[in-house]
């Protein structure tokens, strides 16, 4: 029994140090990792370009990233070979990053987002073949409202990697409409009159003014190609007030001919 005891207390003594050792790291180190994402997380916010949701993942990353290395700072304490840790964590990671290619590509193209944000929520987008306003984003998906009111749902990845036109950034748009005037009409007036008519649709801009130039010329006649400025908010609908207007002066023409 007397050895025993003895046994322990030597078990004890030979790992006191050890324990203690590992509990102040992690304590401190616990401390330390909840400071380093408090000032991540401050330092950040001072940042005007970088969105608020990139800032708290950000802080996420450092306030994880200390933790893990508290981690093997404890392990390394306890006389863990730290290094075989590393490398089953690294292969691990590797695993997973293969296993999750396409989720974490959705990630990076997030985070390339809210970085250098080439737009809001609000705006007006167009997004490869989808176009409609941005109602959220997220480190994974852009969410838009079509013009039919559909919610479509994008993965970061294909917004990223695709062109993206933003339609609110500038005050103004250039809308068109393009219409056929057969060779049987009178085009000098024909074009007088499709400048007229896009002048005086309600949202077009008095300047620049509205024109209306030959955009290609076949066997049927000429195509005429009728431009205005608008604001960016109402392009949608004012090209389709255009649109109506071009067509009352062509089937005027036509009338007259």
């Amino acid at each position: 029994m007397e050895d025993a005891l003895k046994s322990l207390w030597a078990l004890i003594a030979t790992y006191a140090l050890s324990v203690l050792g590992g509990i102040a790291i992690l304590v401190v180190g616990w401390l330390l990792a909840g400071w380093a994402g408090r000032t991540t997380e401050r330092l950040l916010r001072r940042v005007p370009r970088i969105d608020s949701m990139l800032v708290g993942f950000l802080a996420s990353i450092v306030h994880y990233g200390v933790l893990a290395l508290v981690g093997i700072a404890v392990l390394s304490q306890f006389g863990v070979q730290t290094a075989s840790v590393i490398a089953v964590f690294g292969a691990t990671g590797l695993a997973i990053g293969l296993a999750l290619q396409g989720t974490l590509s959705n990630l990076a193209a997030g985070v390339m987002l809210l970085l250098f944000r080439p737009f809001a929520v609000g705006d007006l987008v167009q997004l490869g073949s989808y176009r409609g306003q941005v109602r959220d984003l997220d480190m994974f998906t852009t969410h838009l409202d079509s013009i039919d009111n559909v919610r479509v749902i994008l993965p970061n990845g294909k917004v990223w990697g695709d062109i993206i036109q933003n339609l609110s950034v500038n005050p103004r748009l250039r809308i068109t409409v393009n219409c056929l005037v057969p060779w049987n009409q009178d085009l000098p007036r024909a074009r007088a009159a499709l400048t007229q008519a896009a002048a005086n649709v309600s949202g077009v801009a008095a300047d620049p003014p509205a024109t209306a130039a030959a955009a290609t010329i076949d066997a049927a006649g000429v195509t005429f190609r009728v431009s205005a400025w608008t604001e960016a908010h109402q392009a949608d609908q004012v090209t389709e007030s255009l649109a109506w207007s071009v067509a009352n002066v062509v089937d005027e023409l036509r009338r007259a001919a």
